[in-house]
């Protein structure tokens, strides 16, 4: 009897929870928290019949000054509301539960509603239709929750929410992760060179033949348990796509820009689904920085010395900035913008990265151009995400450096890999979906292993020519990602073109209707297109096998060491490997680190003809010549105008 509850508010909730617990516990009530908290209260209640988030975050202040631990409840339309639990100093408050919860909600009918009448009102009234009897069990819960708390055992509310359904008075539980960007409880720390520092550690693989160093199978259902849930995950939603030929899931990060999705292929639909979370929160670190806070704010010209110059990853013509409303302007050294820091290992030392190059630019970026996801990756170490993001920057310039110079590189026979997993996916592919297979070695100066796959509908419905591309240091793994790339989107391409033929076939003689990255697939998906990979598909050589292109190599068991190969090779080759570190406090909790590479000089990925960059990049010019594949370095005139054809 001597632990006193400090109920706050009044209404229903209030009153029922008061008589509730007032027979065990001293219980102390009042409106508001204007005269502060009881000095003998040792946790509060914060409790109202309608939603009133400016109490919630008058709350947060209060009771955190005060260093008493807090527990919310409210209505909402007909639901009722509890949690969670909110201890001083402790990240997850109630505000990062409500940006978690109307983040997922961004899909739902009423969640503009909500939005709308809180602008207007600061308050969302409960429905007066509400049963009583849902009041009743919310006020229940609301109490056994608090004793629980008083008696310390473990709350059910600490990092998630209550959900009461007050006409059905079913209840569901969800979990929420601390929103390190909250005003109340988010600490980040400052962008620092230190921070930025990179010291390769040792990260052993988990197998001989695999190029990870923290199996998938460890995360297992932690994945699904800590980033899926539809009201206040990160990802609010998963599909498994039955249609194509292999397992494909599909999850969606919601964002107050829209919804986007992510990809997971594999042969099983548990692993995918896993995959398609990694995926995932890869691009949800990608988008902004959450892991630290940036305060360089200066002009390049202050900063020379010590800073990227954005023109050295490629930007855009002189021709391209002068089109109508084209939506970027040339980069200018003298105008403030934002700097973060990542590490060069060609100069061994930290450098500063705009912004807008080291994360998407979501909008009119201030670095002169459009900045995607090329070069982000996620991994069990931050060996092994930079191994991959190193992959993935290799991958779509071998890709785009084929299409624009359009080499002729030799075709592959998957038959040859001796591989007999790559061999059933080529099979499975023309048996179940009647697409054939062609693989090609688009391996650049750097040696790392790059193929193209191409597949070629065999018949007369769905999409013509699919295009994608792989890199890793094992050929034979290149080639399974660029074919389960290609295979997971046969479905949606083939009912886009149905959906959309007409519209697409402009985009045959217009290039500059292809705006979208889809829009790339679906133009050569059109049989028209067929002819402008002629330069591949029309070879009369015999095929390469798998021996005669890649040449054998002895794995490291540790990724650290292959890492550390590669990055000698971009050094002997004057090619500068640039990392910022983008991991997040949410992917950590999991072991998880996440990076953007970039290498000054290849070809970054555009979506959009409009936004191609490759003014700067002289390597389009000159490796052709360097491989042997023509006599004299190229000119600008003579590389390939039309949009590519990546996936």
């Amino acid at each position: 009897m001597n632990d006193v509850i400090a109920i706050v508010g009044e209404g229903l909730l209030a009153r029922h929870v008061s008589d509730l617990l007032s027979e065990h516990y001293r219980v102390n009530r009042q409106i508001d928290l204007k005269l502060g908290v009881p000095e003998t209260a040792k946790w509060v209640l914060v409790l109202s019949d309608e939603w009133r988030p400016s109490d919630h975050e008058t709350a947060e202040k209060v009771l955190q000054q005060a260093g008493v631990p807090w527990l919310r409840g409210f209505i909402v339309h007909d639901e009722g509301v509890i949690g969670p639990l909110v201890r001083p100093g402790k990240a997850g408050c109630s505000q990062c539960a409500d940006i978690r919860s109307f983040t997922a909600g961004q899909e739902r009918e009423s969640s503009l509603e909500l939005q709308m009448q809180l602008l207007f009102h600061d308050v969302i009234p409960r429905d007066l239709s509400t049963s009583w009897f849902g009041i009743v069990q919310t006020s229940h819960l609301i109490a056994a929750e608090a004793r629980k708390i008083i008696q310390g055992e473990a709350a059910q509310t600490e990092g998630r929410m209550y959900v009461v359904d007050l006409k059905t008075l079913k209840s569901s539980l969800h979990a929420f992760l601390p929103d390190p960007l909250c005003p109340i409880c988010g600490n980040l720390p400052i962008d620092t060179p230190d921070h930025a520092i990179i010291s390769l550690q040792s990260s052993p693989k988990i197998s001989a033949d695999t190029y990870r160093c923290k199996p998938l199978d460890e995360l297992g259902s932690l994945l699904a348990i800590d980033y899926l849930d539809e009201r206040t995950g990160i990802f609010n939603k998963k599909t498994l796509d039955l249609l194509p030929p292999f397992s494909n899931a599909i999850v969606n990060m919601p964002s107050v820009m829209g919804s986007e999705v992510s990809s997971g292929r594999s042969h099983s639909y548990a692993k995918s689904e896993q995959t398609a979370i990694l995926e995932g929160l890869e691009r949800y670190c990608g988008i902004s920085p959450r892991g630290k806070r940036t305060v360089v704010h200066d002009s390049f010209r202050n900063l020379s010395g010590r800073a990227l110059n954005p023109v050295e990853v490629g930007v855009y013509s002189a021709d391209q900035y002068a089109l109508p409303d084209f939506p970027y302007e040339p980069f200018d050294p003298e105008l403030p913008i934002n700097w973060v820091w990542g590490y060069s290992f060609m100069q061994d030392c930290t450098i500063l990265v705009p912004e807008r190059l080291a994360y998407y630019s979501l909008g009119f970026g201030d670095s002169g151009v459009m900045e995607g996801s090329n070069g982000c990756a996620l991994g069990g170490s931050l060996e092994e995400a930079i191994f991959y993001g190193l992959m993935e920057v290799v991958e779509r310039d071998s890709f785009l450096l084929t299409w624009y110079a359009r080499l002729s590189v030799p075709r592959l026979d998957p038959y040859s890999s001796n591989d007999q997993e790559l061999k059933l996916m080529v099979d499975r592919l023309e048996t179940v979906a009647g697409y054939e297979i062609f693989l090609f070695n688009t391996t650049m100066e750097n040696g790392i292993p790059s193929i193209m796959a191409i597949a070629k509908n065999k018949g007369n419905t769905g999409a013509n020519l699919i295009c994608a591309g792989g890199a890793h240091l094992d050929p034979i793994k290149a080639a399974k990602s660029a074919i389960l790339e290609v295979a997971g989107h046969m479905s949606f391409l083939g009912e886009m073109l149905k959906e959309n033929r007409e519209e697409i076939s402009r985009m045959l003689d217009d290039p500059y209707l292809v705006r979208r990255m889809e829009d790339h697939s679906l133009l050569y998906g059109l049989p028209e297109a067929e002819a402008r990979l002629h330069f591949l598909l029309e070879q009369n050589r015999p095929m390469k096998t798998f021996g005669e292109a890649f040449r054998p190599r002895v794995p490291h068991d540790d990724l650290t060491e292959e890492l550390k190969d590669i990055l000698l090779q971009f050094r002997q080759l004057s090619l500068d490997v640039i990392v910022i570190d983008q991991t997040a406090p949410e992917t950590l909790r999991n072991g998880l680190y996440c990076v953007k590479v970039l290498i000054p000089g290849l070809l970054p990925m555009s979506f959009g003809h409009h936004l191609v960059r490759l003014t700067g990049l002289e390597r389009v010019l000159q490796v052709p010549t360097k491989l042997g594949y023509v006599n004299d370095l190229l000119t600008p005139e003579q590389l390939n105008s039309y949009p590519h054809p990546f996936l």
